[in-house]
């Protein structure tokens, strides 16, 4: 239930002075911060232009790109220690940033991820989850 932003001042609303009350309306408002903290890590911090229409299509591809970060860790990751609860860097310095190289043979693409790489597990894994999902119709 998003309680946060939703009173201006609690003039009047029963059992807004209750500790429990008062409690959930602040762990929402957390839980709203996290969010925009997160977003602005994954390129809300910074517009790029004085365009008001190129910004806005910036944030339509910031916020997008982090529900995806948000839905590839809830869908794949969540068993994965370090990964299902990571920030957007952790997230783009363990697996969006991949040593591996993309090669053709026999008219398939195969991915050659290198073998020292500490977090192949958690890709391959994830990749396999990803694969594995059913098409939405």
């Amino acid at each position: 239930m998003a309680l946060a932003g939703l009173f201006r001042n609690m003039w009047g609303i029963a059992g807004s002075h209750q500790i429990q009350f008062l409690d959930a309306l602040h762990r929402d408002h957390a839980e709203v911060e996290d969010h925009v903290r997160t977003n602005k890590a994954m390129g809300l911090a910074n517009l790029p232009s004085q365009s008001w229409q190129i910004n806005t299509a910036w944030m339509l591809a910031a916020n997008l790109a982090a529900d995806l970060d948000t839905w590839l860790r809830l869908l794949t990751l969540h068993d994965q220690d370090g990964l299902e609860d990571a920030e957007p860097d952790t997230m783009r310095l363990r697996l969006y940033h991949l040593p591996a190289r993309l090669a053709r043979h026999a008219r398939r693409r195969i991915l050659r991820i290198e073998r020292t790489w500490p977090w192949a597990a958690a890709f391959t894994t994830s990749w396999n989850r990803l694969t594995r999902l059913p098409v939405a119709t």
